[in-house]
């Protein structure tokens, strides 16, 4: 695999991630607790819808011919998707919802610090505008989980109760395999395993804070990365991509 094909794949993991959660967060459109609410979960789907795009175009470009970002949003199907299975999970209630993203972004701002000094121009470019919405992310995804770890005995039980569904997802998020090695090696990847204790360290804070427990627990799931996915992303594929299968080469 030649260098350009290596990158090309790390952006469509990279976009299938945002994509795919994205998606999820743009399923609280109208049913979020409160409009305030409703509104804000809607613009932090379409930051990873953004980010998906722009990941996408990469690989795009990555490509040549006639590929597009619509191209890998839209035409492949379930085992060719790369997303981490944590991204797929049904939308569940909304302390789940909440609890995952704030796993997520916890890493993805670590993440795109990194990112952003990549060799390759473009992901740095990248990384630099997603580092700035993942901030934020973080920050409110910290004081959503102050509110419902230190809230009611109601909040505290589901935060608690998706914390501990969520746990055995988050070992995936730091799974460096042999592509990811290559790109690291020269200076385009980020070496998430070097990313797992500051992660832990951050997110422990904060779960300590909100009254919450770290789960302990050594079940992990494995398998996003090579298409190996749940049935729930089969489901929400069959509604993302629905217009384009019924009308293909369709454009607004």
């Amino acid at each position: 695999m030649t260098v350009n094909e290596a990158v090309k794949t790390y952006c469509l993991r990279l976009g299938d991630d945002a994509l795919i959660l994205g998606h999820r967060l743009s399923e609280w459109t109208s049913r979020a607790p409160f409009l305030e609410e409703d509104i804000a979960l809607t613009n932090v789907a379409l930051d990873f819808v953004g980010r998906a795009r722009l990941f996408y175009q990469y690989a795009a470009e990555l490509s040549g011919g006639d590929a597009t970002e619509d191209t890998f949003a839209y035409t492949r199907d379930v085992r060719e998707f790369s997303n981490l299975l944590i991204c797929e999970l049904p939308r569940g209630d909304f302390a789940f919802t909440i609890v995952r993203q704030f796993l997520f972004d916890s890493l993805a701002l670590l993440f795109m610090e990194k990112l952003k000094h990549s060799d390759d121009s473009r992901l740095a470019g990248i990384a630099a505008k997603a580092e700035k919405e993942a901030t934020y992310h973080v920050r409110r995804g910290r004081e959503w989980m102050l509110r419902l770890g230190d809230g009611t005995n109601e909040s505290h039980s589901r935060a608690q109760k998706a914390v501990d569904e969520l746990w055995g997802y988050t070992n995936e998020m730091f799974e460096v395999d042999a592509l990811a090695a290559t790109l690291i090696e020269a200076g385009i990847a980020v070496d998430t395993e070097a990313l797992r204790a500051p992660w832990f360290e951050s997110v422990s804070e904060v779960l300590t804070e909100a009254t919450l427990t770290v789960p302990d627990t050594d079940w992990a799931v494995e398998g996003g990365r090579r298409g190996i996915h749940t049935d729930d992303l089969g489901f929400l594929l069959a509604e993302l991509q629905f217009m384009q299968r019924a009308y293909p080469g369709l454009r607004w």
